[in-house]
Order: C-alpha cells, then structure tokens, then sequence
C-alpha cells in the first residue's frame, strides 16, 4: 500500500520506543526486588478527584451523553473563563474558549486554521516533538532554532527577530515547555509577540503545564498580553484527566467562526461525558485537591533536581513548572564510556531498572547530552530511583 509523503514526514516518538523496551524488561524483573520505574512518561500519578468522577458517573446515569455544539458546553467555557480570571487575574471572555479533544486536537485545530502550505513556524530546540509534526500534517515546515541554559531553553525576541525570513508564518512555544520545565519570562514573550506581529504573524503558546507553575513571576498566561495571542490549554495535567481527552483553546475572537467550522467537520464535538466531567474540576474542593497536588509535584521536584545534580547529571535551569528534569548526561557518559543519551538511557534501563526519555525527540541542537526524567511519580519512587542511580553511576 502507498504510504502519503504527509505521513512519512512524521518522524517516529522515539520516548515511545524506548517506552516498549522499558515495559518489555519490566515484565522480567516486576517480582524482583528492584522492579521498574518509570520516569519517562509525562503522565500524572494523580487521577481524577473524586467530584470529577461522581459528574462522570451521573451524566451516564442520567443519559447526558449525546453530541454537544463543536465549540463546547457553554457552562465549562464559562468556567474556564472565570478561572483564567480567579487563578491569572485575566480577563477571557467564554466566547472565545473553544473546547477540544484534548490540547492535541486545539493545536491541530490552530494549525490547519493558520498554516498555509510552505509556511515556517520558528520553535525552540529544544521542545516537545508533537508539536512540530501538526505543523508538518498542515503542510507547514518546523524551524527548530538552537537555544541555550541562558536562555532557559525558550526563544527571545532577538533569536525570533534574526530568524525571521519571507517563508515565516508565526512562533509555537511552550511555557512552562515539555521536556525542561521553564518557562518564558512575561516580559520576553510581549518582546517575541512584538516581532511576530510587526511582521503580521500568529503567536501561539502551549500553556498546558501553566496551572503546574511554582514561581509567581512565570506563572502568567500569555493570554494577558494581547488578545490575538491563542493559548492551547488541556485538562490533562493540571486536571489530572490524561484519558479522558479534553482541552481548549482561546482564540482571537474573529477566528472563533473558522475553528468552528473545522472542529464541526473534524471532530463533531468533545467527549460529552469528559465535559460534564469537567464542569466539576472548578468546584472549591475540587480546586483545592489540585493546589494540594501541585504543591506536592513542587516538593517533589525540590527534592529530585539537587539530587540529581549531587550525581553530575546536572540540571542546567531550574524548571518553574511542569514535572520535568532536563538533565546533561554528557559527564556521566564520558566517565562510563557510553556514547550518548540514547545509549545512556538503556543502560540505565539494565544497570538500575530504571526508564528515562533521551533527548533525541527534542530535537536536534544539543539534545544528544540530555536525558528527560518525569517527576510525575511518588515521593518513595523517586527516593528510590536516585538510591538505585547511585550505586549505578559510581
């Protein structure tokens, strides 16, 4: 069968190779005293809270499980919007959130909305490889541009300003950013949404780790800035709801007509059981688990980057959110004869049973001398994983 050239674009998911590898020695070593620990995953170890589940089980019960309008329930818009207001101080009218499948389905939604054929959308390198490829499937080109520590591994103004050419349409950025967990300073990205649009582009930020914020001075939506930036957001993380498949996106409200359009065509309508799940996140108690959650990810995270540099898998930038370690392996791969990170990555498979991401996914520039942890487990398991990294780095 002929395979489309759109498709053979899309690199593999590497993390998911190594993922398999993972599971597949794990099943030989689940009864022993060292069983696997899974680091490599960017999935919370926090399901939904109880209200949540309880509005799942009543809308079954009570058959609200049929199509809704393309754009979302009307009540969860409106609460996302008085969230943004409560939790950032910033004012998003409901009429301009449109809920989605997921923070996938929002990006996807974006890109086919803004992206012509040919056009260049400047990203970070490094960054969370999905992104690049709904650039690619709307027949875009993903300009991955080399950042540095220094520059928390984010694009600025200038690097936005000195790559720019005719063939560029926009930026897509993170913060805070799969894989290192920083975020982009406020007062960089109005700089960066200044160059793009003195030159008529499209801003868009994945904000889906924003709620997983740790430091008031990061902890802002671009949303704040200007109302023609488009924010991706998602249930998933913050929310804890990874399975269900629920997100949204906030939109310039001129564009709210065409993504309706195409979200009619593409998808129908969100999950009708994850939205009426979902009105139930915005309650008081429910708000509180998750800020109880957060600060706990915050004491895990304060725990596992000192940890980890006391090994020489030094952690370059602090991360600000999300629950990532972007560490530099490049030291501790010279002193045991190892290549890179992927290699780096087996081999702490076998030596600790323990399952890291290499940085190949991310990108290209200097991705070779990171590994990726996830800080999404329990305190015990990451206790655990630096007890065993200890004995197999010396």
């Amino acid at each position: 069968m002929r395979i489309s050239a759109r498709a053979q674009k899309v690199e593999p998911f590497y993390v998911l190779e190594v993922a398999k590898a993972a599971s597949s020695l794990a099943e030989t070593v689940v009864h022993t005293d060292s069983p696997m620990i899974f680091l490599n995953i960017g999935e919370p170890d926090f399901t939904a809270p109880p209200l949540v589940q309880e509005a799942a089980e009543k809308a079954i019960r009570d058959g609200a499980t049929q199509y809704t309008q393309a754009l979302g329930l009307m009540p969860l818009r409106e609460r996302i919007s008085a969230w943004y207001t409560t939790r950032f101080g910033a004012s998003v009218p409901a009429s301009r959130i449109v809920v989605t499948a997921g923070a996938s389905a929002a990006l996807h939604l974006a890109c086919l909305a803004l992206i012509e054929a040919g056009d260049e959308i400047l990203m970070p390198d490094p960054s969370y490889p999905c992104n690049r490829h709904f650039v690619s499937v709307a027949e875009g080109k993903a300009v991955l541009v080399p950042t540095t520590s220094q520059e928390r591994f984010q694009l600025s103004g200038a690097k936005v300003q000195s790559a720019w050419n005719a063939q560029t349409r926009g930026v897509l950025l993170a913060s805070p950013s799969n894989p290192t967990g920083t975020s982009i300073h406020p007062d960089e990205l109005r700089r960066i949404h200044e160059v793009v649009s003195a030159r008529g582009g499209v801003t868009l930020v994945d904000e889906i780790y924003l709620g997983l914020s740790y430091d008031a001075q990061y902890g802002q939506t671009a949303l704040a800035l200007d109302d023609q930036i488009i924010s991706i957001n998602s249930f998933s993380k913050y929310f804890n709801m990874t399975g269900w498949r629920l997100g949204w996106m906030v939109v310039p409200e001129t564009l709210v007509g065409t993504i309706e359009r195409l979200a009619q065509n593409l998808f129908i309508c969100p999950s009708t059981v994850s939205q009426m799940a979902a009105l139930a996140c915005f309650e008081p108690a429910s708000l509180a688990e998750y800020e109880r959650r957060r600060t706990e990810f915050k004491a895990r995270r304060d725990y596992f980057i000192p940890a980890l540099n006391a090994l020489d898998l030094d952690v370059p930038v602090m991360p600000d959110g999300a629950f990532y370690a972007w560490a530099d392996c490049s030291k501790v791969c010279q002193k045991l004869g190892i290549k890179d990170s992927w290699d780096f990555a087996f081999e702490l498979m076998k030596r600790a049973h323990v399952a890291v991401t290499p940085g190949r996914d991310f990108g290209t520039d200097q991705t070779r001398n990171f590994i990726r942890f996830s800080t999404a487990n329990s305190m015990a398991q990451l206790q655990e994983a630096i007890a065993r990294l200890k004995v197999a780095l010396t």
